[in-house]
């Protein structure tokens, strides 16, 4: 029979929930990592280390480095070649130091390796030297800034290696013209590059809007 009206029907009831069970010997504690509490676990704190003042003024020099326009006479010192062409250079250069002092006094004068800024700079202008190599660390730079210009007015090979105990290479001249004219430097933070790329889309689309 249908209910009367006015009469509510009756409500079915509610589904309980089963209860979890739990295993009392091991009871839940969470962590509470107030004062007193428990540690906090580990993470990355280089952000907040006071670090040296020596390693401090590095990444600040890094830093102005990439940001700062570099002059072409100075970049090309950042030009250096690889360990491949050293390991040969070294090789070359004990070879001829070898058969330098394997030789008796009267034999013809041997090709040996010279060095020092005074003394090399002579070879150079009196067109002796064969080879120059130029370390790219060398402080203050201005003792070598003008080596590169010289080698290439004399015609003599030279070439720029990374590190001043590490010394190899192989003739620059052939790319003395590229790199005397390439400015360095003037590498941006990501928020600036960003805004940068945003400033160009935004200028190309004026430019297709006044095309079309």
């Amino acid at each position: 029979m249908a209910p009367k009206k006015g009469v509510k029907a009756p409500v079915a009831a509610a589904k309980k929930k089963p209860e979890k069970v739990t295993n009392p010997l091991f009871e839940k504690r969470p962590k509470q990592f107030g004062i007193g509490g428990a540690l906090p676990p580990k993470r990355d704190l280089t952000r907040f280390v006071k670090w040296p003042k020596t390693v401090q003024l590095q990444r600040k020099k890094r830093i102005l480095k990439q940001r700062l326009k570099v002059p072409p006479a100075l970049n090309q010192f950042t030009k250096t070649l690889d360990k491949n062409l050293a390991t040969n250079l070294f090789k070359m250069l004990l070879k001829a130091q070898a058969e330098a002092d394997g030789k008796p006094v009267e034999a013809k004068k041997p090709i040996v390796v010279k060095y020092g800024l005074n003394h090399v700079t002579y070879l150079i202008e009196q067109n002796k030297a064969q080879l120059v190599v130029i370390a790219h660390d060398v402080d203050p730079i201005e003792l070598v800034v003008w080596l590169p210009a010289l080698c290439r007015k004399m015609e003599i090979p030279y070439c720029i290696v990374k590190g001043k105990a590490r010394l190899g290479t192989a003739n620059f001249n052939d790319k003395y013209d590229e790199y005397r004219k390439k400015w360095g430097g003037g590498i941006m933070g990501s928020k600036s590059q960003a805004k940068t790329r945003a400033k160009e889309r935004l200028l190309a689309k004026e430019a297709a809007q006044r095309m079309s």
